[in-house]
């Protein structure tokens, strides 16, 4: 089918919006009507990483929400009008899905990285030939998209349809951060750095956790001061942060049971382990680094207090069963992630990216 989409292409910086082709849905496979799209941080990674990394042109897109209209044979869960969110993609069948660790799914990369279907095949066409898709399993900056049983979430028909989207990566990743992987304890202290939507979902996590001191480290008084309504209970502005342990420790002597980085930025992540951390503290990690950036911290230090680093990707959530549960905290008042978020066109896309970087918005959702 005929579909609108936006493509990045090789030696442009920004997106053409322009008509595709849509394959069919195969046996195991669904379509779905986007209702809105969330930009996300890694779109734009891939998408500016160049074609080493990621082949062009290419539609990204991976925080889609929308109806679905046709389903392949093999589908069962899921039928033509369900509304869905529609998270990454992950295999069902190895050691780690079956543990519940879908985002660490044997076959992650295959799945969700390489543009295309695992037999080679790609679901977009344009005039010159075949468009990269699968993107996260979606590609769902566009009309429609192709996805799997597994990407998808029902929802209820009381909520925003196009505002879901986001609880697929940004929101689950922030929130699943500081509620699942650092599973932080009732009145725990936790410095989170980086106030964007990744990191605001962090603070509304850490709320629902009962955490009693939230910190959040973020340059845009805005996002601060925004931090500070959702739930964070101190902000520090790095500007003026030149010690960011000494800041920290003068609000809790002992330093923070958790930390939490979204920014990806080296020196932020060897300031956190430079004295921000109290002894047993953990610090979580799910920022994009530069390649080749070592673990922070020194070694001595680490094993002295017993710290932890950790990893994390999607905030260690199986989007099937950790969705749901943001859907309640949502419709309870507990995750009101809605006010972090301003609509835009999907023909505006690049204007979306510019107001997301200058803190115009936090989190811009695209509608087609």
């Amino acid at each position: 089918m005929k579909i609108t989409a936006a493509v990045a292409r090789p030696g442009r910086t920004g997106f053409d919006i322009a008509p595709l082709s849509l394959d069919d849905p195969r046996e195991d496979e669904v379509r779905v009507r986007i209702a809105g799209v969330g930009l996300c941080h890694t779109d734009l990674v891939f998408r500016h990483a160049g074609e080493a990394v990621y082949p062009l042109p290419a539609v990204f897109g991976h925080e889609g929400s929308g109806v679905v209209e046709a389903v392949g044979s093999a589908v069962t869960r899921f039928r033509p009008g369900d509304r869905v969110a529609i998270s990454y993609r992950s295999c069902g069948a190895c050691d780690r899905c079956h543990d519940g660790d879908a985002p660490y799914c044997r076959t992650m990369p295959l799945l969700n990285y390489t543009g295309a279907r695992t037999d080679g095949t790609r679901a977009l066409h344009d005039e010159a030939g075949d468009v990269a898709s699968n993107f996260f399993g979606q590609s769902s900056f566009a009309s429609h998209a192709l996805t799997y049983e597994r990407n998808l979430v029902k929802l209820p028909d009381d909520v925003p349809l196009e505002l879901m989207g986001p609880l697929g990566c940004g929101i689950q990743t922030g929130a699943g951060g500081v509620m699942n992987s650092l599973a932080a304890r009732a009145g725990s202290s936790i410095l989170i750095t980086g106030g964007g939507s990744v990191g605001l979902s962090a603070v509304m996590g850490a709320k629902i956790q009962g955490c009693a001191v939230i910190i959040v480290l973020e340059p845009m008084a805005s996002r601060r001061d925004l931090a500070l309504e959702l739930g964070a209970t101190h902000v520090l502005d790095p500007a003026s942060t030149p010690d960011l342990a000494a800041a920290v420790r003068a609000i809790t002597p002992v330093g923070v049971d958790y930390a939490f980085d979204t920014t990806g930025i080296p020196a932020v992540l060897n300031a956190v382990m430079a004295g921000c951390l109290g002894s047993k503290g953990v610090f979580g990690i799910v920022g994009v680094t530069p390649p080749g950036t070592p673990a922070p911290g020194d070694m001595g230090q680490i094993i002295t207090f017993g710290h932890t680093v950790k990893g994390i990707i999607e905030g260690d959530a199986d989007p099937g069963v950790f969705i749901p549960q943001l859907v309640e905290h949502y419709r309870a008042g507990r995750l009101p992630f809605d006010r972090m978020i301003k609509t835009y066109p999907l023909a505006e896309i690049d204007r979306a990216i510019v107001e997301q970087h200058q803190g115009v918005c936090v989190k811009a959702v695209l509608i087609p």
